[in-house]
């Protein structure tokens, strides 16, 4: 259970990471495209009114598309583009749909648009160059308030660079930790190789000890072994002698001397 709470811990903070990575890439983004955030060709936006209502309404979080070829937008399509309004010295961004598509005198394409919550089509038209993307049909309802506060300093700081930050404080608590483990087990083993060699060393001497007093008892066995070849001398030498007396006994007599019968 305590394993299996870690491997949550662990992907929860690396998802944790990797958001933040992304909110970041996104607000550096924004930031140097005229407030519009841009990840691989992919730009989310915040519905800042109800004028597409209820197809996706304000602080919704949409997620509009760049386009390859304009030729290929249709009436229908959802688009985001520049409006002719200035507001604190910054251009306005709409997502409103294409009701319909002028051709000029000059080849160029127009494009009439309007709120899917508006009664009347938006007054000035849109040009190609003013067209940012295409909605892609992906919203988050409520999300893009989390992504506007995210796009403040404040939401940065607290929401991306404090969690990244106690994030590599504690990845570095954990390597630390693991380096002081990895170092005690090295000493516990050193000491468990001392302990091996004393005890391999004391058993050679004991060892050597045996040998060394099994060889001196031999030596005392050896010194006291002649005595047997001693006693079997005298035994064969009585043997001998009484050889000897048999056979003279069976000599026969000299010569001139009778024997009784």
């Amino acid at each position: 259970m305590k394993k299996a709470l870690k491997i949550v811990g662990n992907v929860l903070l690396w998802v944790l990471l990797i958001f933040a990575l992304l909110i970041t890439i996104l607000v550096f983004s924004s930031n140097s495209n005229n407030g519009v955030s841009s990840l691989f060709g992919l730009m989310p936006m915040t519905v800042e009114s109800d004028s597409m209502k209820p197809t996706f309404k304000e602080n919704d979080m949409i997620m509009v598309k760049e386009i390859d070829d304009i030729n290929d937008l249709k009436v229908d399509d959802v688009i985001t583009f520049w409006t002719r309004s200035i507001v604190e010295g910054q251009r306005v961004k709409n997502t409103h749909r294409i009701v319909e598509i002028k051709e000029t005198s000059s080849g160029s394409r127009t494009f009439i648009t309007r709120g899917d919550n508006n009664a009347a089509d938006d007054e000035v038209p849109v040009y190609a160059a003013d067209i940012i993307g295409k909605w892609t049909g992906f919203k988050l309802p409520g999300f893009g308030k989390v992504m506007h506060f995210l796009q403040t300093k404040t939401g940065f700081f607290l929401c991306i660079v404090l969690p990244m930050a106690l994030f590599f404080l504690f990845e570095l608590y954990r390597f630390i930790t693991t380096l002081i483990e990895v170092k005690k087990a090295d000493t516990i083993t050193e000491t468990d190789e001392e302990e091996i060699k004393r005890r391999a060393i004391e058993e050679y001497l004991a060892s050597q000890k045996q040998a060394a007093e099994a060889a001196g008892a031999g030596g005392d066995t050896k010194t006291e072994a002649p005595e047997a070849p001693a006693q079997e001398t005298l035994a064969e030498n009585a043997e001998a002698e009484t050889t000897e007396d048999n056979t003279s006994a069976a000599e026969p007599a000299p010569d001139g001397e009778k024997t009784e019968e």
